[in-house]
């Protein structure tokens, strides 16, 4: 993690399923949106109202951006056609509203954090509160949010594994 902009091991592009990433998996992956969100909101000046720094701590961002990352990566393929990246040109543009939209539900903001509003159902428990967190060093959070979810997915495949080999 110390080197967030050296080369990835290259592979065709692929859809990610964050709910079945590896931890190992996961970390790459984490790395490499990361990457190129980043590549995304400099080469195209996008404000915090669209791509704001704690994208990683929202789901609805997380897929969102992972989806567009996955489109571009096609769209920018040497075997495809011509007039793919004006295709992915265009659908960036729905993908700026749905962003907006979602930083707008989430009420992430440029140096704060909540997690994002929970609506319960007739029958569920109250939604816990949301409460804002300062952040004051984005990167930092970022690589601590990666390292807490690689050792959540161990954690999981640890037990996981452990029940197997008791069966």
């Amino acid at each position: 993690m110390d080197e967030l902009d050296s080369p990835l091991a290259n592979e065709p592009p692929h859809p990610i399923n964050w709910n079945l990433l590896s931890a190992d998996d996961a970390e790459a992956e984490w790395i490499e949106l990361n990457r190129w969100v980043n590549w995304l909101r400099r080469t195209y000046g996008l404000p915090e109202s669209v791509v704001p720094p704690f994208w990683h701590r929202h789901p609805e961002l997380v897929w969102e951006l992972s989806a567009l990352h996955l489109h571009w990566l096609c769209a920018y393929d040497p075997d495809q056609h011509g007039s793919a990246p004006f295709g992915w040109h265009r659908d960036f543009a729905d993908a700026r509203q749905r962003l907006h939209d979602w930083v707008a539900t989430s009420g992430t903001r440029l140096e704060r954090d909540r997690a994002t509003r929970q609506t319960s159902w007739p029958g569920e428990a109250p939604a816990d509160a949301v409460e804002d967190l300062a952040i004051g060093n984005r990167d930092e959070d970022f690589v601590q949010f990666v390292i807490d979810d690689v050792a959540r997915r161990r954690d999981a495949e640890s037990l996981f594994y452990a029940r197997n080999d008791s069966a």
